[in-house]
């Protein structure tokens, strides 16, 4: 195992709160509507233009391209705002240990988020300095759960996607990371049966754990 590739939201910090919450609020100014759980699920893991697609598609309103970047640029400037209160403290359980596990053993780390947001997040979170790189969402051609961010992540580090695990929360996200080659390690519920390996929460992703299904899947 050369490489470790990670999701953001969900997987290092519980950013998906403030990401769902911006979106609602957007919604009820703008519409006077309110969105029901069952949709987050549908905005984890893609970028902000396909989430707000998602939205708009389930409230049958159509924006004009101009109201679409307004209203993109609105709710981004909400959920940074949001993330002014982020602190280590935020970091999921197990996460900290893992990365500082990774880097013993000389396994590069690398973000592979749909967030433009992944560098700020990481400075609150004082994570930044653990990763040796950040793929850039803005430079790969599709979202999850096409495989592009997991392909520039793992080429970021020099490492071919089949020597890298990655891990996920979203069902779009598994599926990139399967089609990109990579071994899948998921958090979370069934809905994400499709990775290699499923762990029900972060506090399970132990170096030991990893390395076994390392072990497991890598031919």
């Amino acid at each position: 195992m050369k490489g470790a590739l990670f999701d953001l939201d969900g997987v290092i910090a519980n950013t998906a709160i403030y990401h769902f919450a911006a979106w609602r609020n957007l919604v009820k100014k703008h519409f006077n509507a309110e969105l029901p759980d069952s949709l987050e699920e549908k905005t984890k893991g893609v970028s902000r233009e396909d989430s707000l697609r998602v939205i708009l598609d389930y409230l049958h309103i159509t924006v004009s391209d101009k109201e679409f970047q307004a209203l993109s640029e609105e709710k981004n400037t909400a959920y940074v705002q949001a993330l002014d209160h982020l602190t280590k403290a935020d970091i999921l359980p197990g996460i900290s240990q893992l990365i500082h596990d990774l880097k013993k053993h000389h396994v590069k780390i690398a973000l592979a988020s749909a967030s433009q947001n992944g560098p700020i997040i990481l400075k609150k979170l004082g994570l930044f300095d653990e990763f040796d790189a950040i793929a850039n969402p803005q430079l790969v051609h599709a979202g999850k759960p096409a495989p592009d961010i997991f392909l520039a992540a793992a080429k970021a580090i020099d490492v071919e996607p089949n020597d890298c695990v990655a891990i996920e929360d979203s069902v779009a996200g598994i599926s990139a990371i399967n089609e990109a080659g990579a071994i899948s390690i998921a958090v979370g519920g069934l809905e994400l049966s499709h990775a290699k390996k499923r762990f029900n929460n972060t506090n399970e992703l132990t170096y030991e754990a990893i390395e076994a299904t390392w072990q497991q899947y890598h031919h």
